[in-house]
């Protein structure tokens, strides 16, 4: 029916295409999470030196993961199953490094099928990726163990060695290797939710941290959507600062720094 104060079907057909397009366009976009756990006494002890963190952090980084907590607990099953289930229900995902090769200590796996209560056993497909590293005399029952994956998990490639990691729920278990852990981050990113970059700046300053903390503090409470941090060092004998500014919004950035460069004032040295 048309007339006065009556729409027909079309009109609220192209009603509601417009109303659904400028929502898109408003809704900000989802800020998807992350934490690492970083698993073994290696770590712990200080004989292994950790390399994947800054690797993780920069990689989320670069594909719009926040990168929200580290966490490194030993070769416990209640310390991982612990930590694992707090963390997957504050985060959009957990990344796990370490404790899936073929020893006795590496636990990490059956911690995971425990913390999600299902089985665990030999996956005939993990078995046929180790069979294109190993000859089948090779397969021996400390090889298996590699291929031991929690009920429902879908396999992560790894081009190293071949023995695969695994994402089961939100949680993306991977090896400690850090050449291993690259190939296995690098095969799983496009089954992962992403969301807005976040972008950065930094601002030299030839100056301590004492001197800057005033107007750093003004300019953060002016923008309070832009993080912003200080990280002093020492070069040729003086001190110095670097800020760095970070946000998803270019513009916002933008006006934040020529906002602190100001407020920093003429008298200190200042580089971009």
């Amino acid at each position: 029916m048309t007339g006065a104060g009556f729409k027909t079907t079309k009109d609220n057909e192209m009603n509601v295409t417009v109303l659904s397009r400028v929502q898109r366009r408003v809704m900000p976009q989802e800020v998807v999470t992350a934490a690492l756990l970083v698993i073994g006494d290696e770590i712990l002890s200080g004989r292994t030196k950790d390399k994947n963190v800054g690797f993780v952090a920069d990689h989320c980084n670069q594909i719009g993961i926040r990168l929200k907590e580290v966490r490194i607990v030993a070769d416990n099953e209640s310390a991982i199953i612990g930590a694992l289930n707090e963390l997957r229900r504050a985060y959009t995902y957990v990344f796990t490094t370490g404790g899936i090769g073929p020893t006795h200590d590496d636990i990490t796996a059956d911690s995971v099928a425990r913390a999600f209560g299902v089985p665990i056993d030999v996956d005939q497909r993990a078995v046929a990726l180790l069979r294109e590293r190993y000859a089948e005399t090779d397969l021996t029952p400390v090889r298996l163990r590699m291929a031991r994956i929690p009920e429902g998990a879908e396999l992560i490639e790894n081009s190293v060695s071949k023995a695969p990691g695994f994402k089961i729920g939100n949680v993306i278990v991977m090896a400690g290797v850090p050449a291993i852990i690259e190939t296995m981050l690098l095969a799983v990113t496009p089954r992962l939710k992403t969301g807005p970059k976040l972008l950065s700046v930094s601002i030299r300053v030839n100056a301590p941290e004492g001197q800057i903390a005033a107007p750093l503090a003004s300019c953060q409470r002016a923008f309070p959507d832009v993080a912003m941090g200080s990280y002093p060092f020492f070069e040729n004998g003086r001190s110095g600062t670097n800020l760095v500014l970070s946000s998803t919004e270019e513009g916002r950035l933008r006006l934040a720094k020529a906002d602190l460069i100001a407020r920093l004032g003429p008298k200190l040295t200042v580089s971009e």
